[in-house]
């Protein structure tokens, strides 16, 4: 027969509702198997006090418990019949399940799975580690990992660290997105009924060369004077690595060329397009010919130029 579960959980008889969940959440964290891997009389321990919170955390088999009408263990005592009746293992003839009790919420609450009140049950009493059918989930973990726009783009493998010391290799998938969430079950805290998820949110930071604009990605390309005058190749960056780039005669800043499937994903399993825009840029040190030069072209040849 079951010890009686006032002195299970240390409390007095007159103890109130608030009391005795308090109690059970400070010794269920103390001798829960997750925090005791191995130690059999840990796990006894937690048994104990899961059933004896199963019994004072219900109003009503509590009320029945202090008539006497049930015994520690749950079972109907039947008086003038000598002995314990043959129902259920946790109170009267039904054996009933845990309504009423918060039981599976306050572990829920500790060991990361909030269990409905009344739900499905995997068995009929305290299971080895675990409250009376409960097998509660170990917490999920969250993180933040900062990624290039390359990495977004084209997929790749990450390194993480969290708090506690662990590292893992994340996998980016193709086409990531800015704030996308990535789910990698089994990775965070052991439980009962399993390891909880990491969850992984990830940031895309700033490029120094590439923006989004829309559902475009966009670069600048600085482009000289001769080659935008008479035309020619140009080496040009991309997500994918350096590319040459013809810059057509007469082109001016502002003017876009197209690098086809050379941009974001399209969510179709594709690229999009990189927009290259002129950006005309004239010596970084100033060239007396090349001002001779504008200074004839102003006089003989002047012109206003027009938006395109």
């Amino acid at each position: 027969m079951a010890r009686d579960p006032y002195e299970v959980l240390g409390v007095p008889r007159s103890a109130g509702a608030d009391d005795i969940r308090k109690a059970f959440r400070k010794l269920a964290k103390k001798h829960h198997p997750d925090a005791n891997p191995g130690d059999k009389a840990a796990e006894e321990r937690f048994k104990q006090v899961s059933g004896a919170f199963d019994l004072l955390g219900d109003a009503d088999k509590r009320r029945k418990f202090d008539a006497g009408e049930i015994d520690a263990d749950g079972r109907e005592v039947f008086r003038g019949f000598g002995g314990p009746g043959q129902g259920g293992p946790f109170g009267g003839a039904g054996g009933g399940g845990f309504e009423g009790s918060d039981f599976s919420d306050i572990l829920g609450e500790m060991f990361g799975r909030r269990g409905g009140r009344g739900g499905p049950r995997a068995g009929g009493g305290p299971g080895p580690g675990a409250g009376p059918g409960f097998a509660p989930r170990g917490p999920d973990v969250r993180a933040r990992l900062e990624i290039d726009l390359e990495e977004a783009i084209l997929g790749g493998k990450k390194r993480i660290s969290f708090q506690d010391g662990r590292t893992l290799d994340v996998t980016i998938p193709a086409g990531a997105s800015d704030g996308q969430t990535l789910r990698l079950r089994g990775h965070g805290e052991a439980g009962r009924g399993g390891k909880g998820d990491a969850l992984i949110e990830l940031s895309i930071r700033p490029h120094p060369v590439f923006r989004k604009e829309n559902d475009q990605l966009v670069m600048d390309l600085p482009v000289s004077v001769p080659d935008a005058v008479l035309g020619g190749r140009v080496q040009a960056p991309t997500p994918d690595g350096q590319v040459s780039l013809t810059v057509p005669k007469g082109a001016s800043s502002g003017q876009s060329l197209r690098l086809k499937g050379k941009g974001l994903a399209d969510g179709r399993g594709g690229r999009g397009d990189l927009l290259a825009r002129i950006q005309i840029m004239l010596p970084e040190a100033p060239d007396p010919q090349l001002e001779a030069f504008a200074a004839r072209w102003r006089e003989e040849r002047p012109y206003v130029p027009r938006r395109r």
